[in-house]
């Protein structure tokens, strides 16, 4: 990541943001993975839901 222009108004809460994005990030391009092998409509649907959960949660943080 990019370093800030502007200090945060709360380092801790900031720490947590970028954690949170970071791990959110890596679990998506492990759903990703699992999806391009996986052959079942069912767990697909199953891994894409959770993978846009994690896109929203990135979202919202």
């Amino acid at each position: 990541m990019s370093e800030r222009l502007l200090p945060s108004d709360d380092p801790v809460a900031e720490e947590v943001l970028e954690w949170t994005i970071e791990k959110d990030a890596r679990d998506i391009a492990q759903i990703m993975h699992w999806l391009e092998q996986t052959n079942g409509r069912r767990d697909r649907m199953v891994l894409m839901s959770r993978a846009k959960d994690l896109i929203d949660e990135m979202l919202h943080a």
